[in-house]
């Protein structure tokens, strides 16, 4: 029996929550991915991604955001989707975050393939404390850059979140362990909240809207 078809229409991806994906089958689940990807919808594809995580029968323990390949539409670099933000970055082979200076919005850098999901809620680690060695890049320049970010941003309350796709090496799920990196979406934003976790820095955004259209 074939499974159903999932309704999937462009212009109501943003009703496609983490936890409305959350309360589908598998077979629904992965029909649901499929048409996002085939539409070039990235933040719906990393949302099926993240609940994957951990069901029977699949592979995105180890990743399985690296099937959005440069086959998703209108990927481009890193610097070009910060600077569709209004954020032009000092460092462009190696910063992952900046300041808007028209209104000192805080603009990230969220991995896709580390998006994980708790209670219909989206959460990513930010920045942690490089402890025994375990986390070499946070004490990088780019690292102590990324930490000021996540503190101002604390600050603020909010930040602002473009999806960057690639496929990581064996190991931790972030950036600095990526294998490629294909590209940021610039079509779309994450609003997120930081949360600090001990000496980590989070964000954590809702299960009703996680991304909007620019």
């Amino acid at each position: 029996m074939q499974p159903a078809k999932m309704a999937f229409r462009p212009r109501r991806s943003q009703e496609w929550t983490a936890e409305r994906i959350g309360r589908l089958g598998l077979a629904e689940l992965r029909q649901l991915r499929e048409n996002a990807e085939r539409l070039g919808e990235t933040a719906v594809v990393a949302l099926c991604d993240a609940a994957l995580q951990g069901r029977p029968g699949t592979a995105a323990r180890r990743g399985s955001v690296r099937a959005t390949t440069k086959r998703a539409r209108h990927l481009v670099s890193r610097s070009k989707a910060f600077q569709a933000r209004g954020v032009y970055l000092p460092e462009q082979d190696s910063s992952w975050s900046g300041v808007r200076k028209s209104d000192g919005a805080i603009v990230m850098s969220l991995w896709a393939p580390a998006i994980g999901r708790l209670k219909g809620a989206c959460n990513q680690l930010l920045w942690g404390p490089n402890v025994d060695g375990s986390r070499p890049w946070s004490d990088t320049l780019a690292g102590q850059e990324r930490l000021a970010h996540c503190k101002l941003a604390l600050e603020r309350g909010r930040g602002e979140g473009l999806l960057v796709y690639g496929e990581n090496f064996d190991g931790d799920p972030t950036e600095s362990n990526a294998r490629s990196v294909h590209g940021a979406d610039p079509e779309y934003v994450v609003d997120f909240k930081v949360e600090q976790r001990g000496g980590e820095y989070w964000a954590v955004w809702g299960e009703k809207k996680v991304e909007r259209p620019l």
